[in-house]
């Protein structure tokens, strides 16, 4: 599928920055928002368009009561045409803490005396990794901090390492990543292991916020940062992720910055990100800044579903940084992937008592539910947990994804593989309780399954159960 690049004051140029601050804030002071064009826009969403910035900022500009419910309420129905009941679970598994640079919001910074730095050993990631594989966990985002230490050869190697972690009928199937910004050379490297997504955030896309929080190292060059996946496209890394931190600047002008950074991947790769990370400021070891950009509830509530609205085919990422019933709330109106059982200190996923020492962690951990608990509260809910990583495997990445996505026809995989992925996880790791509720939970779904289909899904599960294990379409 072709986008049509839209016309900014910064032309898309491959590998040059395209943020203009005036432009971003122009759209933003200057654009009407009525009730009546709010409707217009989240009816062109609604289509499975994508929107422009000008339409984004009529979102963003209501300030109504009935169009802010009204935008809550396009997003969730977006979301349920598009994804369905589906929600993907995967962990998050930190390599390393070792850190250059000197953010003042982050835990990890080098100025942090308190810190307990650590690099996982080549045993110890094993042993966290056959610690996920024993509750389920199919997916991981390896994290690393910012470090000479922590090169394309060696991230390349965990990964390898990941992979290769078998026990029982556990095994890691997707492994994404979440580095520092490298070279050309250097995201070919990791490329070649094998890798899902690789994210960047960029924190926030206003330069002058930046420079007051980003003090020294690499990441102080913003243009470096900003061009970060430029540069894995050109290397033939297709899938990428991006994200705002929300909380350093203005939340509405890094929604904007996530909706324009979209179109400049567009715009020049004719592909936009595979996912989008929203992470709010929360508590960490050192924490140095104000609270003035802090985001509440119901704004963050608010953003999540915008982002919805302005790029349907993208998913959504949302960490368990936020609590339970945020998560909760926020799966209705956007979010389409969610961590699950997780543990940010460092080699605490195979130690049996839970270890929260902010100086251990990169930020507070707010939903520390085990991941069983999760599955069981989202069947709870009819939801469809999914460990899927077919279209990864199968190719369906970067431009092939959209060719499939856009049109709709993703729905036709994605649905039936949640259902086998869900399938093994309760034949193999749910307790009794969690297996009734979930076959019972996977045969209400199978409504949302194309009826040419859906005779093979049913042969499929029984191999399923006669512990046939990663059949996907």
């Amino acid at each position: 599928m072709k986008f049509t690049p839209e016309i900014y004051k910064i032309p898309d140029v491959p590998m040059q920055s395209f943020i203009d601050i005036d432009e971003i804030w122009d759209y933003i002071n200057n654009t009407a928002s009525t009730p009546e064009r709010v409707q217009e826009v989240i009816a062109k969403s609604l289509g499975k368009n994508r929107l422009n910035l000008e339409e984004v900022a009529v979102l963003i500009n209501a300030g109504d009561e009935e169009s802010i419910n009204a935008i809550k309420e396009g997003a969730r129905e977006l979301k349920q045409r598009i994804y369905g009941n589906r929600i993907v679970l995967f962990a998050p598994l930190y390599v390393g803490n070792k850190c250059s640079n000197n953010c003042t919001y982050c835990g990890f910074k080098a100025s942090n005396k308190e810190a307990v730095r650590k690099t996982l050993t080549h045993e110890e990631l094993i042993q966290e990794i056959e610690a996920l594989e024993d509750i389920g966990q199919k997916r991981l985002i390896l994290v690393y901090g910012e470090h000479a230490q922590y090169s394309p050869e060696f991230i390349a190697e965990t990964v390898r390492v990941a992979y290769s972690v078998k026990k029982g009928n556990g095994e890691i199937r997707r492994v994404n990543i979440n580095a520092a910004p490298l070279d050309i050379e250097g995201f070919r490297t990791v490329k070649e292991a094998g890798i899902g997504t690789f994210q960047v955030f960029q924190e926030t896309y206003h330069r002058e916020a930046y420079k007051t929080y980003h003090l020294r190292g690499k990441k102080a060059d913003y243009d470096y940062r900003l061009t970060s996946l430029d540069r894995a496209q050109e290397a033939g890394l297709d899938d990428v992720g991006i994200g705002a931190l929300f909380g350093l600047y203005d939340w509405r002008f890094e929604v904007m910055g996530l909706v324009r950074h979209t179109n400049h991947l567009e715009a020049c790769y004719n592909v936009g990100p595979h996912t989008i990370s929203f992470p709010r400021i929360k508590d960490a070891s050192m924490l140095n800044m104000g609270t003035k950009y802090f985001v509440s509830d119901e704004d963050f509530t608010r953003l999540v579903a915008i982002l919805r609205l302005a790029v349907p085919y993208t998913g959504m990422i949302l960490t368990a940084r936020e609590p339970q019933h945020l998560r909760d709330e926020l799966i209705q109106f956007g979010v389409s992937q969610i961590d699950g059982g997780t543990k940010i200190e460092l080699g605490s996923y195979h130690e049996k008592e839970a270890n929260k020492d902010l100086k251990k962690g990169q930020f507070r951990i707010n939903d520390d539910r085990p991941l069983n608990q999760i599955i069981d509260e989202l069947l709870d809910q009819n939801m469809l947990p999914s460990f899927c990583t077919s279209c990864y495997r199968a190719g369906r990445t970067g431009e092939h994804f959209m060719e499939f996505s856009v049109p709709g026809f993703i729905k036709r995989f994605c649905t039936p593989n949640a259902i086998l992925t869900l399938a093994e996880y309760l034949e193999d790791y749910a307790p009794e309780h969690t297996a009734k509720k979930g076959w019972k939970v996977i045969e209400n779904n199978m409504a949302e399954v194309d009826e040419k289909m859906k005779e093979k899904l049913r042969e499929r599960l029984e191999q399923v159960k006669k512990g046939v294990r990663d059949l996907y379409f």
